[in-house]
C-alpha cells in the first residue's frame, strides 16, 4: 500500500496510461516488487499489464531477449523496472520508433515509490526542462566548467536535444524520477577535463568519496585518475574490450527539485542544477554510438554555457 502513491504517479502522470491500453512491464527478480506495484496501478486505470521477468543483463546497455524486445515494440506503453539498465538499447529505440511510450525505472528500490523524486510535480517542472533543452539543441559550442576543475567543450551542431520531463507521448521514452534536458554531442568534438565530484551510480560506486578526473580528447576519454573509485571505473571500462565505452555520449542537466543524491542512478541524475556527462552508448539520445555500456559521471558546482547563453551559473539554473 505504501508504494501505491508512487506507482500511481508513474502510471497516470508519467506514462499517461489509458483504459484498454497494453502495458508491457519488464523486470528482473530483484525488482519484482516494483513491477507488481506498477502492474496494480496499470490495472486500476483499466489497462492490461503484462509482466515479463528477464535474467539480469550481464552489463548495463545489454539488449533484452528478442521476444521481450518484440513485446515492447508492439505495446502501447512499456515500463522497464530493472536494476541493470536496458535503456540504451535497440529494443528501446525500436519500440519508441514504433510509437510506444516508455518509462525507465532503472535501479529502483521500494522506498523510491514511497518518498523520492517520483513524487515531484512533473507538469510544473516541464517548462524549465524544455527551455534548457532548447538552449542545448543545435548548439555549436557548449562549455561546461565546475568549481572542482571540470573544463569541457563540445559541439551539438545539427543535433536535436531531449527534454525528458518524466512524462511521455507516443514515440518517446523517459527515465523516472530524473527530470533532465540532454543532448548527444557530435562524435569527436568533446575536449578538456571532467572532474566528477558527486556520483557515478553504477558498478557499485555510487556517491563519490574522492573526485574522479577524466581527460577527454577528440570525443573520447583518454585517461581516468583519482583514488579507489577511479580505479574501479577504469578497470570496468577496460574489461569491456570496446573502445566506444570511452565515447562522450551525452551532456545532461538534472532538473527535478525533489531528487537527492542517494547513489541510485535515476535519482542522482535528476538532482536540480547538477550536470552529468554520459559515456558510451548514445543511440537512444540522438547520437550514433552503440557501446558495451552507458555510464553517467555526475557533478555539481556547475556553470554551463551554450552558444553564449548561460544555462547554469555556479549551480543556479537561470532559464
Amino acid at each position: 500500500m505504501l508504494m501505491a502513491k508512487g506507482a500511481k504517479q508513474v502510471v497516470e502522470v508519467c506514462a499517461k496510461v489509458k483504459e484498454n491500453e497494453s502495458v508491457v512491464i519488464v523486470t528482473e527478480p530483484k525488482t519484482m516488487s516494483i513491477a507488481e506495484s506498477i502492474a496494480a496501478a496499470v490495472t486500476a486505470v483499466g489497462a492490461e499489464p503484462t509482466v515479463t521477468v528477464i535474467t539480469p543483463r550481464q552489463s548495463d546497455s545489454a539488449e533484452p531477449p528478442a521476444t521481450v524486445a518484440a513485446a515492447m515494440k508492439e505495446s502501447d506503453v512499456f515500463i522497464s523496472a530493472v536494476y541493470t539498465s536496458i535503456t540504451h538499447t535497440y529494443a528501446v529505440k525500436n519500440a519508441v520508433q514504433n510509437g510506444s511510450r516508455g518509462i525507465m525505472l532503472t535501479q529502483f528500490e521500494d522506498h523510491m515509490l514511497i518518498d523520492s523524486g517520483v513524487l515531484a510535480d512533473f507538469p510544473k517542472a516541464a517548462p524549465t526542462c524544455e527551455a534548457v533543452a532548447k538552449a542545448l539543441e543545435n548548439a555549436e559550442t557548449i562549455h561546461l566548467t565546475t568549481k572542482y576543475g571540470t573544463d569541457l567543450t563540445m559541439s551539438a551542431k545539427g543535433r536535436k536535444s531531449n527534454a525528458m520531463t518524466g512524462m511521455v507521448k507516443s514515440g518517446q521514452f523517459a527515465p523516472v524520477p530524473t527530470i533532465e534536458a540532454n543532448v548527444s554531442p557530435l562524435e569527436g568534438t568533446a575536449n578538456g577535463t571532467i572532474v566528477t565530484d558527486a556520483s557515478i551510480p553504477y558498478i557499485g560506486i555510487g556517491i563519490l568519496k574522492e573526485n574522479v578526473v577524466a581527460t577527454v580528447k577528440d570525443g573520447m576519454i583518454t585517461s581516468i585518475e583519482g583514488g579507489h573509485e577511479a580505479k574501479i571505473l577504469a578497470e570496468d571500462l577496460a574489461s569491456k574490450n570496446d573502445p566506444y565505452v570511452y565515447n562522450i555520449a551525452e551532456i545532461g542537466v538534472g532538473l527535478n527539485p525533489r531528487c537527492k543524491f542517494n547513489g541510485l542512478m535515476l535519482e542522482d541524475e535528476g538532482v536540480f542544477g547538477s550536470v552529468h556527462i554520459g559515456i558510451g552508448s548514445s543511440i537512444t539520445l540522438g547520437g550514433e554510438i552503440k557501446a558495451a555500456c552507458h555510464y553517467d559521471l555526475i557533478m555539481t558546482g556547475v556553470t554551463l554555457v551554450a552558444d553564449g547563453v548561460t544555462i547554469i551559473q555556479d549551480g543556479e539554473v537561470l532559464l
